[in-house]
């Protein structure tokens, strides 16, 4: 199926039915087969983003020197909250790729999807 003949509702619907703890549980199964080799393909995902690069080294740094210790736990409640929501949005794209490798079997030369470039 390709990402354009799949409609909001169907999407919708989709991201309705993971929320089934049975349905989940199956998901996380499959994933925890392939687990070891998943956690270095996110670092590098994000790695190359520049997700951990200088600038967010200065925002960790800037963020755990703030005086005020309210101000501080703020300050570090919202970058950990920015690195989450990042990290979750790189692992379902490395998900969704995988996803794309295990249909095309990993052949050479296997058709790509509408979506990818040549």
């Amino acid at each position: 199926m390709s990402e354009e003949t799949i409609s909001d509702e169907e999407l919708a619907a989709a991201v309705e039915r993971l929320s089934d703890p049975e349905r989940f549980r199956e998901a996380e199964q499959l994933v925890s087969r392939v687990a070891p080799g998943l956690p270095s393909v996110l670092v590098a995902a994000l790695g190359s983003g520049g997700w951990f690069g200088e600038s967010h080294q200065s925002e960790t740094l800037k963020a755990a020197t703030i005086p005020d210790e309210d101000q501080r736990l703020t300050a570090i409640r919202a970058l950990l909250s920015e690195e989450t929501q990042m990290g979750m949005m790189v692992g379902v794209a490395v998900g969704w790729a995988l996803r794309q490798e295990l249909e095309n079997g990993g052949a050479i030369g296997a058709p790509k999807s509408e979506n990818e470039e040549s």
